[in-house]
């Protein structure tokens, strides 16, 4: 640890734009992947030999959230043009959501949506949001969408919005359905948890063939995965919150599998952000600090706003597969709270040099539990 650990500038790297993945690799498993497997040395492979760097009594953890059509395009009654990314759902069919552009939208204007394919509900083939209140900490606007009393918002979006590609994605020829995971089940990320994209059916069956289990948490990605720090000192960040669900089943495969001397593997920053946030609050209920944090690990539906950079202590993530990130960002710094910054940093630069695939529909790297500083 030094004060550079803490000091954004030190989380800088250049990236020639020909690095950036503008499509994803198919199938999925054929991306490559730098496995991190000891303090000094590292190997390249492709993704489908996962199951050769893993043991049998290990523990895959996934983030099944699916990504909605949170993009939508509409004007206002005057007849400009407007954008929009929803980003949470506060209320029942009232969301937040950042507006381009939004100096001009002030509480009590309306935006009409049209249908982009046509619904099958005949009186929705448009859809009314109403300005209700503005969001400091976002930017953002809370709208609340005119919908019958038995329809959701949800219902409903796919006849009216897109699925958002990030915004480095500028030339792409991917279907949506390769921005879903395989195992996406329920709705609510503005953006996918793009570790798990390099996973088939296939490769999970195999990987459950050779005794590592499988479990899910659900994280729904939004503006606390992808916001932009602004702030120098980035003890100082404040992380937005995130919902997010870890149910009984799956704590109780975490405590059976470190019971058994197996080990945690979070699939995605997005996984270790809900294994590691429910363990603090865990921590926080619990009168025995000193308990080992598997054993006291709770059930938990609610939020978290958990930053996690060097010096964190790890309480149930023991390794990771993750993709490559972008500069400055907090889940850069996650990643080098697992392995130290500047390691992370040189890794970077050889798969640069190696020429990887960075970002969303890039490639990956897997990091053992061999591999950590702590």
């Amino acid at each position: 640890m030094s004060k550079l650990d803490w000091s954004l500038d030190a989380y800088d790297y250049e990236l020639p734009p020909q690095c950036i993945a503008q499509n994803p690799v198919t199938p999925r498993d054929h991306s490559r992947l730098l496995v991190i497997d000891s303090p000094e040395t590292h190997q390249h492979c492709i993704f489908r030999t996962l199951p050769e760097f893993l043991k049998s009594g290990d523990l895959l953890v996934l983030n099944n959230t699916r990504v909605i059509p949170a993009r939508m395009y509409g004007e206002k009654s005057t007849g400009a043009k407007v954008e929009i990314l929803l980003l949470e759902e506060k209320h029942p069919n009232t969301w937040l959501a950042l507006v381009k552009p939004g100096k001009r939208f002030h509480i009590g204007s309306e935006i009409i949506f049209p249908a982009i394919i046509p619904s099958p509900l005949p009186d929705l083939q448009k859809l009314v949001a109403t300005v209700i209140d503005t969001d400091a900490e976002t930017g953002g606007r809370l709208l609340h969408f005119a919908l019958p009393d038995h329809i959701s918002l949800i219902q409903v979006l796919e006849y009216f919005g897109q699925i958002p590609f990030p915004p480095y994605v500028t030339d792409s020829q991917a279907d949506p359905a390769q921005y879903q995971t395989v195992y996406a089940n329920p709705a609510g990320s503005v953006a996918a948890p793009t570790a798990g994209l390099h996973f088939t059916p296939e490769l999970l069956n195999t990987l459950q063939a050779k005794g590592i289990e499988q479990a899910v948490v659900t994280l729904h990605v939004g503006l606390g995965t992808f916001r932009p720090l602004e702030v120098t000192d980035v003890t100082t960040h404040q992380m937005h919150s995130e919902w997010l669900e870890v149910s009984q089943a799956t704590v109780e495969k975490i405590q059976e599998t470190k019971a058994k001397g197996g080990r945690v593997i979070a699939v995605g920053t997005t996984t270790v952000r809900a294994l590691e946030g429910v363990a603090n609050i865990t921590r926080k209920n619990s009168l025995d600090c000193h308990e080992d944090q598997a054993k006291l690990l709770q059930p938990f539906c609610g939020y978290t706003d958990l930053f996690i950079y060097p010096g964190y202590q790890w309480q149930v993530v023991d390794g990771l597969i993750t993709n490559f990130h972008l500069p400055k960002s907090s889940l850069l710094m996650l990643v080098s709270a697992l392995i130290g910054r500047e390691r992370l940093l040189n890794l970077y630069k050889e798969a640069i040099a190696q020429e990887y695939r960075f970002y969303s529909f890039g490639d990956a790297m897997l990091i053992l539990p061999e591999a950590r500083i702590n």
